[in-house]
């Protein structure tokens, strides 16, 4: 009902064309309040009915202006329920948005043509390429491995009194300790995890100097840094109802998640890493952690935006575990 503008500018969606299931949208405008980066990064929206009148005291601009600054489609008027049972039933599917009048063969021929999204080096359109250097006078300091960072985990971090500082994936190690960190936050962020070899190296490089937490993407390339293996899934975890099983303590949360690849649990066997949580839903992997070092992540968004608050403790568990060691 709520967090389009959320997850319009969430980086993991880079790539992808958003569909919403709820019919209405646009209802409460757009605010950059609300943004999770610098603009849009999907790649087009789809709705069933769109509200041309937004109402809300934060709200600068329309839906449709939005996507019109951006030079993103949107389309409305669409059959979303039948869309939806549609990739349900055979999974995550290519697909064209035009302001063209072109012929529907034309437009297959499009679809067919462009490269799977596991071919496509996403990260590198949305991380940082300098770094960025936050709440300077705070007693502690997390290195974030921008994967493609959400403004909410930063602001979370911040919350805390924990300084920031966003570098890119692909910076060295070495270079990375310069910055006096006392721990690293491995990012989400959008496609094939086997693809940012340089954040896989950096993980198992650091994980011995420093407390390591990975969110989503982040989890998939700590469980690659360590042995496991990565596949990709039929249509993926959408949305903000995902429920998860915390296996020590058997606490359930409802959590907000967006990723088409994750962890094969029975790779996790035989590593150094454990499950510790799951997908009530299909029973893939939710949570890792490492059974020596103080190395841990969550297949979910634990900073919300858009989504449940559920899981925001653990950033209260990364300033705990940065104090520890």
């Amino acid at each position: 009902m709520t967090g389009y503008v959320e997850s319009l500018t969430d980086p993991s969606y880079k790539g992808q064309i958003l569909m919403s299931t709820y019919p209405l949208q646009g209802n409460y405008g757009i605010s950059h309040e609300w943004f999770q980066s610098d603009n849009i990064k999907a790649e087009g929206f789809i709705v069933r009915e769109y509200n041309t009148h937004p109402s809300h005291n934060k709200s600068e601009k329309s839906l449709n202006e939005f996507l019109e600054e951006n030079r993103i489609p949107g389309i409305s008027e669409i059959d979303t329920r039948s869309l939806t049972l549609k990739i349900r039933e055979h999974g995550t599917m290519k697909g064209v948005l035009t302001t063209e009048d072109i012929e529907d063969g034309e437009l297959l021929r499009l679809a067919r043509e462009q490269p799977n999204i596991g071919e496509l080096d996403l990260v590198d359109q949305v991380c940082v390429q300098e770094p960025l250097i936050l709440g300077e006078d705070y007693n502690h300091r997390a290195a974030v491995l921008d994967c493609g960072i959400k403004n909410n985990s930063i602001k979370a971090l911040l919350k805390r009194k924990i300084g920031v500082v966003v570098l890119p994936y692909k910076m060295d190690a070495k270079d990375i300790l310069e910055y006096d960190i006392d721990a690293m936050l491995v990012s989400s962020g959008p496609g094939d995890p086997t693809r940012v070899k340089k954040a896989i190296e950096n993980v198992h490089n650091l994980s011995k100097k420093m407390p390591v937490f990975g969110i989503c993407l982040g989890q998939q390339i700590i469980g690659l840094a360590f042995g496991a293996k990565i596949y990709k899934m039929k249509f993926g975890h959408r949305g903000i109802n995902q429920p998860i099983k915390d296996l020590p303590s058997g606490k359930v949360s409802i959590t907000s998640q967006n990723h088409g690849f994750t962890v094969d649990s029975q790779s996790v066997e035989g590593t150094s890493l454990k499950v510790t949580q799951i997908n009530l839903n299909d029973g893939t992997p939710e949570g890792l952690e490492h059974e020596e070092l103080p190395v841990y992540s969550v297949q979910y968004h634990p900073e919300a935006g858009p989504g449940p608050n559920d899981s925001d403790y653990y950033f209260d568990n990364f300033l705990k575990t940065m104090k520890k060691y």
